[in-house]
């Protein structure tokens, strides 16, 4: 798989690079700030580009400002955003426009070369993957009443394993439920939050986007 690496912490950048290239990333260019990011993806066209939030050239949020416009230009290219900052409004900015292929984790998860290689992988595929801390929090977080009610307690733990990244599989492994009883939960979700099966739209995906708005 091929890699761009957009950081404008230059121990962190050549890092992960090494690490990653350790473990069978073929990673094709790096740079420190979001206007050359842009350039490099044009010209590498990488199967994921990992980018921090905040950049140069104005050190705000360049990075998903960037993201955004990858995934505009090239919806085929993955998008994985690291950040220091633990706020689901972030992820659900990078999910809005071109939902599936996109992922959001935290900084800390870098040392964690499992995850992280998880994490592109699911990207490279279609998939969306939000960090688990986030994911906690907004499940832990007292809500106002909204779309998720219609969801039962069952429902609401499996789509808050879906946001992760999960496959079915795996949830039912972590829930102790078989496959096909996650499946059904799955079709449940999808129904009562008005998610229409479409060539068009990944249904998974838009699941997502709804339990990350309702944080």
């Amino acid at each position: 798989m091929r890699l761009v690496i957009a950081d404008d912490e230059a121990l962190l950048r050549e890092g992960l690079a090494r690490v990653l290239e350790d473990a069978g990333f073929d990673v094709v260019g790096r740079c420190g700030d979001a206007d050359a990011l842009v350039r490099m993806v044009d010209a590498h066209r990488p199967d994921v580009a990992i980018v921090d939030i905040r950049m140069p050239p104005g050190n705000e949020d360049d990075g998903l400002v960037a993201a955004q416009e990858i995934r505009r230009r090239y919806p085929d290219v993955g998008v994985l955003v690291l950040s220091h900052y633990l706020d689901s409004r972030y992820a659900a900015r990078l999910l809005e426009e071109v939902p599936a292929g996109a992922g959001y984790l935290l900084k800390d998860r870098v040392s964690e070369v499992a995850v992280v290689s998880d994490a592109l992988r699911r990207i490279a595929d279609g998939d969306c993957v939000i960090d688990p801390t986030i994911v906690s929090r907004l499940v832990a977080r007292k809500r106002a009443r909204g779309p998720l009610d219609v969801l039962t307690e069952r429902e609401r733990e499996v789509l808050a394993l879906v946001a992760e990244g999960r496959s079915n599989g795996a949830i039912g492994e972590q829930l102790f439920l078989s496959r096909k009883t996650v499946d059904a939960h799955v079709s449940q979700i999808f129904t009562k939050l008005g998610l229409i099966e479409s060539p068009e739209a990944n249904r998974r995906v838009l699941a997502v986007l709804t339990f990350l708005r309702s944080g």
